[in-house]
């Protein structure tokens, strides 16, 4: 698939339609890994983190999901609630969860720091859609919370960009419907 075509068919593939069994081996996994990592930084301050959930990696840190889901939510909680929150990461055979981690900088504000750590979220994104595999980035509740945050490794300033689901695609979506440029551009 040539460049232009990747970047003007991408779409996010729904944990749901990625099959659970076929993910990124090594070697595709450094490749996607490699091109996320190509995005500004200026500065050069890395300011991000990501971590491969994969196998038990999964697991584990969807049993944290089910125990800070209960400690948050102490009087609602069900059965049924910590079941799905224990099978949140391993709705895809492959999750990277992406931590903004900004550097103290005083050429490189803090704001740019995040960005770039959106940036690499969607060059993973572009990079698992150009290899054939199916791509959602995802934040959630879980994404919003110190304790997962730390569970993943992140400083208590750290934040979660986001987890990004990665697998086979089952169902191919549809496009949907974008917005009509003359909305959403101006010319000065």
């Amino acid at each position: 698939m040539d460049a232009l075509t990747a970047l003007a068919t991408r779409r996010s593939v729904k944990p749901k339609e990625l099959g659970t069994g076929a993910g990124p081996d090594a070697a595709a996994l450094d490749t996607i890994l490699r091109i996320a990592t190509r995005v500004p930084d200026h500065g050069k301050l890395a300011p991000w983190k990501i971590v491969v959930l994969q196998g038990q990696g999964r697991v584990k840190l969807g049993d944290v999901a089910a125990q800070r889901f209960a400690q948050l939510y102490p009087n609602d909680v069900t059965e049924k609630h910590l079941e799905a929150e224990r099978a949140r990461f391993a709705r895809a055979p492959l999750v990277l969860a992406v931590l903004s981690t900004p550097k103290e900088s005083v050429k490189v504000p803090r704001w740019e720091q995040e960005m770039s750590a959106g940036a690499l979220c969607m060059n993973i994104l572009h990079a698992c859609h150009a290899m054939g595999y199916g791509a959602s980035w995802l934040s959630e509740w879980v994404g919003f919370d110190p304790v997962i945050a730390e569970a993943l490794g992140g400083r208590s300033d750290d934040k979660i960009a986001g987890f990004i689901y990665i697998g086979e695609k089952i169902a191919t979506p549809d496009d949907r419907d974008r917005p009509a440029l003359a909305d959403v551009v101006a010319y000065i």
